[in-house]
């Protein structure tokens, strides 16, 4: 059977991501499919949100004229999903809920969406509209206020010279460590013996460097506690052993948006924002952007389904030439 190649894959089910859907719906664009890592759409506003929140269409007293085909208005936060789920359903949109994708590579003209359970989707053209009120995990046991500035929760801020611990078993804690073994004295932890998460290319590239003695593990172990030794933190593990580390990463869940977009290789700015054309292509061709990522503090409900109909717009004349 040949392998399927969606027109359109779209990566995150807001209000931006819809838009996407149901505008190539109505523009008769086939082959559409909806990703979210969320056990269902808008996950923003129904985690977000209080119940009975006042939705208004002009976000923040800034007027929005739509362009496009969903009719939205001021209502509550009930009222806007109810909107969404009565749209979705009526134009019969592919959308797969907790399905999170860790990357995006191109090959020839094709765009290869892995999820972070290892599977593959292909399409000629995607579209990026996740939140940015996601934000990444931490772990349930305090961390001393003397220690904080050496806590993170992605590797942006880890120098050549650091001693560094990693926390996790996905994708995200797995690179990280690898790519930090090549240049750091540096510890995986994970709480299970097997890495049963991550995909086939990360396992590989783990083991190569477990194997060469480049990467260091503490596996099967969990972390009972910290505490702060010589302005360092000291981490007590669940096996009795204590250690002392210049700084650790926490890639637990919930990694933020940056990392992704530089993941799928984007131009961002200097606060993070994916630099787009007016069509809101970023800078990766057929790459497209959609709602809050595209405000330093995010945008409007209206400003995202203007995103998803101006995009689609785009792409409806790219796949007709």
């Amino acid at each position: 059977m040949k392998e399927k190649i969606y027109n359109i894959a779209i990566v995150g089910g807001g209000p931006g991501g819809i838009a996407s859907a149901v505008e190539s719906v109505i523009l008769k664009i086939d082959d559409i499919v909806l990703l979210e890592k969320g056990e269902n759409h808008s996950t923003t506003i129904r985690k977000f949100y209080k119940d009975n929140k006042r939705v208004d269409k002009d976000y923040k007293g800034v007027k929005v004229d739509l362009n496009g085909n969903i009719y939205f208005m001021d209502g509550t936060k009930e009222s806007t999903l109810d909107l969404f789920d009565e749209i979705l359903l009526k134009n019969n949109i592919d959308a797969r809920f907790k399905t999170e994708i860790d990357n995006i590579t191109k090959e020839n003209d094709i765009f290869v969406l892995r999820t972070t359970n290892g599977d593959e989707l292909k399409a000629k053209f995607v579209v990026i509209s996740i939140g940015k009120m996601g934000v990444p995990n931490k772990p349930s046991y305090p961390i001393p206020l003397d220690i904080r500035n050496k806590v993170f929760f992605n590797a942006n801020s880890i120098n050549d010279e650091d001693k560094v611990l990693v926390v996790g078993g996905g994708n995200s804690a797995v690179e990280y460590a690898y790519f930090l073994a090549e240049k750091n004295d540096t510890t995986l932890n994970y709480r299970r013996s097997e890495f049963n998460r991550i995909n086939d290319t990360n396992k590989d590239l783990l083991n190569k460097s477990i194997q060469e003695g480049k990467l260091k593990t503490k596996l099967g172990i969990d972390i009972v506690g910290l505490e702060v030794d010589n302005n360092k933190p000291k981490v007590n593990f669940t096996d009795g052993s204590t250690e002392v580390f210049d700084k650790i990463i926490y890639a637990i869940g919930g990694v933020a948006p940056i990392d992704f977009l530089k993941k799928c290789g984007l131009e961002l700015d200097s606060a993070g924002v994916p630099l787009v054309s007016d069509s809101c292509e970023s800078s990766v061709k057929n790459i497209f952007v959609a709602g809050d990522l595209l405000f330093k503090s995010g945008g409007s409900i209206a400003s995202a389904l203007n995103n998803g109909f101006n995009i689609v717009t785009e792409i409806h004349k790219r796949i007709k030439v």
